[in-house]
């Protein structure tokens, strides 16, 4: 898969997360799936990406040590 396209569909799955809030667990795999994928390429992996990756999987590690 291209880089260009890895790209696309990253952006359209972070505008889900921001229309779709109740999803956020599911965009965050489907998010984690596509960063995987561009790890598996040798293809540089954005800051802010890898930024929200960590914040997210924080969030749920939170979430999921108060229940």
């Amino acid at each position: 898969m291209s880089f260009e396209k890895l790209q696309t569909e990253i952006s359209l799955l972070l505008t889900e997360m921001e229309n779709q809030p109740q999803d956020v667990h599911e965009l965050h795999e489907v998010l984690r799936e596509k960063l995987n994928e561009m790890r598996a390429f040798g293809m540089p992996i954005p800051a802010d990406l890898l930024a929200l990756e960590e914040k997210l999987e924080a969030s749920f590690i939170s979430a999921k040590d108060s229940s």
